[in-house]
């Protein structure tokens, strides 16, 4: 059997050694690339019989151009970039990692969110500035009163409702999938998005950026949240409509952000969160652990291996494209990282 070639079309992972003594257990022939347009994907994948996306565009058109590809895996949750349904009319699969950083994100936003209600990046800019007052955080609350929403509850964002319950807070939850009025297995009472953000002393964002999410944070929604309220983001930065939000900071239709994604990465230094002191903001770190970066660059290559062997892999979200009678449901992808 010919030994498959494989194209990692980008990554800015310091090292893909990880990869490459996954890809020897198997005898396949690995290339690293830096694509970041459709013609540079083209143009390193053409042969490849499986290819490893982080951010790079794998469209309808570059689809057409890759004859001999069998399986596109990503670097992570979230499948943006690539375009599924044309994978599956071309028989080629796309495969995922949805679980690998569910215990980081969850902890990151929770941590986001701990960082918020007890003021500790003001406190911290502050008292190196030599301002040891506590009044300008005032009022802080105990997480024993406050509320904490989280939207989506797939994988991440039923990991943070149980963390969050775990130190403290009374949590709701909002989900598509889910009859507000209900309760999930964990114990979470199910609410209707709006009525979480009416509600919520925190609005944790734990879903998927798709059409119909884009944006889902906006002037209107950012209007219906108490003026008390922080929103915490860990899943896409287009979720959010980020001068919406700026202006929601600025004129206190809200208190607070802790973001760890943005509609523009990096973010820019221009951008008017920089200048919002009621803000927390890290550089799309929450995925990150060293187990979970071993863990995603292991399973992500594996799933495009097994592919490629003809073996079922362990994450796919078109099986269809190996076994017509599977349908094409869909992997849970909740928490995009």
């Amino acid at each position: 059997m010919q030994h498959p070639n494989i194209v990692i079309t980008d990554c800015d992972h310091e090292s893909i050694a990880v990869e490459e003594a996954t890809a020897r257990k198997d005898g396949a022939r690995l290339t690293l690339a830096q694509c970041r347009t459709e013609e540079e994907v083209i143009a390193a994948a053409r042969d490849a019989d499986g290819i490893l996306v982080q951010y790079a565009p794998v469209t309808d058109r570059v689809l057409a151009e890759l004859p001999r590809l069998k399986a596109v895996g990503r670097y992570g949750v979230g499948v943006d970039t690539v375009d599924v349904d044309a994978a599956t009319r071309r028989g080629v699969a796309v495969c995922n990692v949805p679980d690998y950083g569910t215990e980081d994100v969850s902890d990151h936003a929770l941590a986001l969110a701990l960082a918020l209600g007890r003021g500790i990046g003001q406190l911290d800019r502050n008292l190196r500035a030599g301002e040891s007052s506590l009044a300008p955080v005032r009022p802080l609350h105990r997480t024993l009163t406050r509320v904490f929403g989280v939207v989506g509850l797939g994988l991440i964002g039923s990991a943070t409702a149980r963390k969050a319950r775990g130190v403290g807070y009374s949590v709701i939850g909002s989900d598509p999938m889910l009859e507000a009025g209900t309760e999930t297995g964990d114990g979470v009472r199910v609410v209707a998005f709006e009525e979480l953000l009416a509600t919520a002393d925190v609005v944790s964002l734990h879903v998927p950026l798709t059409a119909g999410t884009r944006h889902l944070i906006n002037a209107r929604t950012l209007s219906l949240m108490k003026p008390t309220a922080m929103l915490v983001n860990t899943c896409r930065g287009g979720v959010v409509d980020t001068e919406a939000l700026v202006d929601a900071l600025r004129d206190g239709t809200i208190q607070s952000a802790g973001l760890d994604v943005f509609e523009e990465e990096p973010l820019p230094v221009t951008s008017g969160l920089i200048s919002c002191e009621n803000t927390v903001l890290t550089p799309h770190a929450a995925w990150y652990s060293e187990e979970s970066y071993t863990e995603l660059k292991r399973r992500a290559l594996e799933n495009v291996l097994d592919v490629c062997a003809g073996r079922r892999p362990r994450n796919i979200l078109n099986p269809g494209v190996l076994d017509p009678g599977a349908g094409a449901e869909l992997n849970a992808v909740s928490g995009q990282s």
